[in-house]
């Protein structure tokens, strides 16, 4: 049995005071990124709900893969996640989950928004929890839509639980996902098992994220599913159509995580240095598909070449004044470099980052400003004013792109300390070690 990563067992570091190295010299390395945690999440669904069995190449090893892998088991499901290739082989047909099931889902929104609708389709009870800060983000318009395709759940919010009855009807449900797009993509992704499938509306503000929409109709037509996915309407609102329909098993290939390329691409702006990652997709769905453009609106000069992307900083960090809403994750980083920037930065669309891990926008400005950043909270996003820097401990709040923003201020300003660096470990398996090995220029 393949036991749960914690942050701190998946970095292979102790939690506590981290002192962020500084740059000695222009940071100049080749930095390979571990597998995409949305494309191995989304990849383990689909294959536990495939015909056959499947084998994942690249699949990245974290905390947030690591407990989907846990919740597909509890639901059924056989994971080998111990080789450098994971197999995944579906639960057989009528089989029944074992009673007591549990869904431990961490703090990972994938795993808690993309299984319900995976055991509403298992024969048994399952009772959904995980960490106290996935009790307070969004999943009740996901649970209600459940129930509208004629899901018996208990419960609104974490812990709830799925009483499955080995189907589940299906049809046209209309859900306001403008808190995370995660909310669409775990009814899609479940649908073609539906006995109907299944017609998705959404009507709100604008969905956030579009880019990972996109991705899981990718993902979902790549394993044979037939989905129409129509264009946005004037007033925001969407609609998708997911056939009923079998998923076929195989080989899968999962795409460096360009997300987690950002803080080491970052680093190359911040030293004035020089960093590549290799392997960089020439066509994705990833949102990370952006950061190239926007590193250079920073001062940053970016190529492909044949050893992957490469990132030049020019000795200048310039300010910007963009919408993040396709691309919420690129933010603290941005934030980071914004800090160190000659001029002021407006970063906007960003108001759903209040209910990720932590509330990202408040907890950017209070510790950033611990150190004398001047980041004022908006109601979409960040203001950010040129500041001089001192350093200081930064509490990143159980929340790994904070902890990897933070290594970026870090690299510039002498005497950050970041308090658990094993947070990290949910999306980037041993980031100190790849931080450091990065600045010595060794690859990796």
């Amino acid at each position: 049995m393949v036991s749960i990563l914690t942050g701190t067992e998946a970095t292979g570091t102790q939690s506590g005071p981290w002192p962020a190295p500084t740059a000695e010299r222009p940071v100049t390395a080749v930095v390979p990124v571990p597998g995409a945690k949305s494309g191995t999440n989304r990849a383990l669904v689909l294959a536990a709900l495939a015909d056959g069995p499947s084998r994942l190449r690249g699949a990245l090893r974290s905390r947030d893969t690591l407990l989907m892998a846990g919740v597909l088991r509890a639901l059924g499901g056989e994971i080998d996640t111990d080789g450098p290739d994971w197999l995944v082989n579906p639960p057989a047909p009528g089989g029944r989950l074992a009673p007591g099931a549990v869904a431990d889902c961490g703090n990972a929104g994938t795993v808690a928004r993309f299984t319900p609708a995976v055991a509403t389709l298992r024969a048994g009870d399952v009772t959904f929890d995980g960490d106290a800060r996935m009790r307070d983000r969004p999943l009740t318009p996901l649970l209600g839509a459940l129930r509208e395709l004629g899901a018996d759940i208990d419960g609104d919010r974490m812990p709830f639980t799925v009483h499955g009855r080995g189907a589940l009807p299906g049809g046209e449900v209309t859900v306001d996902a403008s808190d995370s797009s995660q909310l669409v993509s775990g009814l899609l992704l479940a649908a073609p098992r539906y006995d109907a499938g299944v017609t998705v509306v959404h009507r709100g503000a604008r969905l956030p994220s579009g880019p990972y929409l996109d991705m899981t109709v990718a993902d979902l037509r790549a394993a044979g599913a037939v989905v129409e996915a129509a264009p946005p309407e004037r007033d925001g609102s969407r609609r998708w159509r997911v056939e009923p329909g079998t998923l076929a098993g195989g080989d899968r290939a999962i795409e460096p995580d360009l997300n987690s390329a950002t803080a080491f691409l970052a680093a190359a702006l911040a030293t004035g240095g020089r960093v590549v990652v290799p392997d960089w997709p020439e066509v994705t769905e990833q949102p990370g598909r952006m950061l190239p453009t926007l590193l250079a609106a920073m001062g940053a000069s970016t190529e492909r070449t044949e050893d992957g992307l490469a990132v030049s900083g020019g000795g200048t960090i310039h300010g910007l004044d963009v919408d993040l809403s396709d691309f919420g994750e690129a933010a603290p980083v941005l934030t980071a470099l914004a800090v160190l920037a000659d001029s002021p930065s407006r970063l906007r669309g960003i108001a759903h980052l209040r209910l990720q891990e932590t509330d990202r926008l408040l907890a950017l400005a209070q510790e950033l400003g611990s150190l004398g950043a001047r980041i004022t909270v908006t109601d979409d996003g960040l203001a950010i004013e040129p500041a001089r820097l001192h350093g200081g401990r930064l509490d990143p709040r159980a929340d790994h792109r904070l902890a990897m923003a933070y290594a970026v201020v870090g690299l510039v300003v002498p005497g950050i300390t970041i308090d658990d660096i094993a947070t990290t470990g949910k999306t980037v398996p041993d980031f100190p070690r790849m931080w450091a090995a990065m600045l010595s220029g060794r690859a990796g």
